[in-house]
């Protein structure tokens, strides 16, 4: 049984951020390590990090899940999330940021900001942030170009609270700026830095950062300011607090260094969230709704004495245990066998076991109160961003906003029959990961499955198969083309049926007309003195709707045009409903056929960044897609956003082609922009191929 419960002013959560690579999952274990949490340090090479459990972590090297973990420093808890690196799984990067107070950014000694690093500050979105510069022990290692990239991708509000003393393989130790203390440290050894003197060359430094932490700590607060202008100085207590108010604000971002892997400078960090990272107490009350619709705000104080409130932020199966529901209260407290609301579905939830986790390791504890994060197991209902909440006084905790899908697949079951199973094992992987969905495409008859890149749904297949038993494969899903007319015809059709029975009978005549794009479909009944009774006017409708679902020239839907009845013939006891169904989707099909008809094909607005060396090669690449390049523009530090529509069909794939050409370092969005005319060379092939798939 874990030891004791915190409160809310003794906890700190933070999540580990990085452009893939940088040693989150490292800095992680060195943490643990540092405070005594486990006896000895794992590796990422050798798969025994604490963080990295699960195999697929361990063949891949890297993170694909969030991993919580804990620490004890003094009397405060802090509790932290590691993230994937990895674009395709940066769903779990939301989750985890959407329930802590602060964010731990790792930036390379060597690389500096990279692609990575930037989007994880867009990520971040403002709130209170360290940055620390991990592996200054490499080869290359260079502090000051580390922070004079941050400085010019994130503004002056980076300032130096640790000073390395050399690097690569001369780095010994660490200056802590603001204590004015240097530390050297032992490779690899316990992490305790011995007390030595600061070095010569470092002092003028020192103290020019330093008067610049006061003149910070003393911007945060007028009181402060005034009597910093006043006395030339502010107490030791002034100043934290001042830079504690800083960092919270956005206003100052403080950079730490070291090394995780040699388990150098990992002290100062954690004393660096203690202090800087406002407590889930400090940070005030958590607004949410009464209703799932978002009427009626009301908001939770984080109070242990507050009714009980939590947000789900991450769902977890694992093997001989079953669901795991992650979950960060922000009001209130729970223990095993309470009876709880979930707001969000509007059912009953009894808890039971409750966790604190490092990793796969899980101990029991009696209680956990507000701003602590916890893991129970077995709830019934609950998913990934529902509310769980006290009966009495409900809650409703906004959703968490995970990004759009990037790329599509269709997917197919290897052996027949296993469509269900496939099915459930889907709906299964989504309500675990909510930046993968699917659908059943009525339109293209395919079930296609939707992820952050490939490999995210290469996850998803290996998961169906490990699982679920079920082996599927992945396709090339169809392009949802429109079909539409450029010209107005006029066709008269007469239905005729006399062989046994009932006859039947129609005649229409009807005119076709073409509308501008995206206004859909119109039906104009222009019949006078009776030619055809009104009461047919719902069965031709009806008949010509049926025609456009089916498509005329290759089998998809048609749009963007007027279909007018005119005239017409009935037969006083042939003629019935079904008669004029049948006479208006053939009379529909010989117009369109006579209208001049295209194919539309979907166009996307494509957005990409990458670093200014390869945008020739990415403007070149969309060229040779059929895009269309509309500008460009500046984003941060060396990078350029290329902005251009591209037809859908020429972006299969298009994150592994990205990732290729640009090592990796570019990244990409896309949204539906409109549909254009396929061009003509294209259009015959697209009916071929539509061809051969009926057959």
């Amino acid at each position: 049984m874990a030891e004791k419960s915190f409160g809310p002013d003794k906890i700190r959560n933070v999540a580990l951020l990085s452009h893939g690579g940088v040693g989150k999952t490292t800095l992680a274990e060195a943490i643990l390590y540092e405070t005594g949490t486990i006896k000895r340090m794992g590796s990422v090479e050798d798969g025994t990090t604490t963080s990295d459990y699960r195999q697929s972590e361990i063949e891949r090297k890297s993170s694909v899940n969030l991993s919580v973990m804990h620490i004890i420093s003094g009397d405060v808890k802090i509790n932290i999330i590691d993230t994937p690196g990895y674009a395709d799984f940066v769903g779990d990067v939301f989750s985890a940021l959407r329930v802590v107070e602060g964010a731990v950014l790792l930036v390379s000694a060597q690389a500096s900001v990279e692609v990575g690093t930037q989007q994880s500050w867009g990520y971040i979105e403002g709130k209170p942030t360290i940055l620390f510069v991990n592996r200054m022990d490499r080869e290359n290692a260079d502090f000051d170009k580390a922070v004079s990239d941050m400085r010019e991708a994130f503004g002056d509000s980076v300032v130096p609270f640790a000073l390395p003393i050399g690097s690569a393989e001369s780095f010994i130790g660490i200056v802590d700026v603001l204590s004015k203390k240097a530390y050297k440290y032992e490779r690899g050894g316990d992490g305790k830095g011995e007390p030595i003197d600061i070095p010569a060359e470092l002092v003028g430094k020192v103290d020019e950062i330093y008067t610049t932490l006061i003149e910070r700590a003393a911007e945060s607060d007028d009181s402060l300011m005034e009597k910093y202008f006043e006395q030339g100085e502010l107490s030791a207590e002034e100043i934290a607090s001042g830079l504690s108010a800083s960092v919270s604000a956005g206003a100052l971002h403080p950079v730490f260094v070291g090394s995780a892997a040699e388990n150098m400078g990992i002290d100062i960090l954690i004393n660096g969230i203690v202090n800087l990272i406002p407590s889930p107490a400090a940070a005030g009350a958590v607004k949410g709704a009464k209703t799932i619709d978002g009427e009626l705000e009301v908001e939770r104080q984080p109070s242990a004495d507050a009714p009980f409130s939590a947000l789900v932020f991450k769902l977890v199966t694992e093997p001989h245990v079953g669901d795991l529901t992650y979950f960060r209260i922000y009001s209130g407290k729970i223990a095993p066998g309470n009876d709880v609301q979930n707001s969000t579905k509007q059912s009953g939830e009894r808890v039971g076991q409750l966790f604190v986790a490092n990793g796969k390791n899980r101990e029991d504890i009696a209680e956990l109160l507000a701003g602590d994060i916890g893991i129970t197991v077995k709830l019934k209902n609950t998913k990934t961003g529902d509310t769980l909440c006290s009966k009495k006084d409900v809650i409703v905790y906004p959703q968490i906003q995970f990004p759009k899908p990037l790329v599509a697949e269709a997917v197919t079951a290897k052996n027949k029959g296993e469509e269900d199973k496939i099915a459930q094992g889907l709906a299964r992987l989504h309500e675990e990961d909510p930046t993968f969905f699917f659908e059943v495409d009525p339109e293209l008859h395919q079930t296609l499955v939707y992820g952050q890149g490939e490999l995210h749904l290469e996850m998803v297949v290996q998961k169906l198969r490990d699982r679920f038993k079920v082996e599927v494969e992945l396709k090339k899903p169809r392009i949802p083309y429109r079909e539409t007319i450029t010209k107005s015809s006029t066709k008269r059709y007469r239905h005729k049926k006399q062989t046994g029975g009932a006859g039947e009978f129609a005649e229409i005549e009807m005119r076709l007309e073409p509308l501008e794009r995206g206004a859909g479909f119109e039906y104009v009944w222009d019949i006078f003195g009776g030619a055809i009774s009104s009461g047919y006017q719902n069965s031709i409708e009806k008949g010509i709707k049926q025609a456009m679902s089916e498509g005329i020239i290759a089998g998809y839907p048609a749009v963007d045009l007027r279909a007018i009845v005119v005239d017409g013939k009935e037969h006083p006891v042939d003629s019935k409903d079904v008669a004029f169904q049948k006479c208006s989707r053939e009379v529909f099909r010989q117009a369109f056929m006579d209208s001049a008809p295209i194919i539309l094909e979907p166009i996307l607005n494509l957005e990409v960044v990458v670093p200014e060396e390869f945008t020739g090669d990415v403007m070149g690449d969309i060229s040779s897609r059929r895009g269309r390049i509309l500008g460009m523009e500046p984003v941060g530090k060396n990078l350029q956003k290329i902005i251009a529509k591209v037809p859908q069909a020429e972006l299969y794939k298009y994150s592994t082609i990205l990732r290729s050409m640009t090592q990796g370092r570019g990244w990409f969005s896309q949204e539906f922009s409109h549909y254009e005319t396929l061009p003509k060379e294209i259009l015959d092939k697209v009916i071929a191929e539509s061809k051969r798939d009926e057959e």
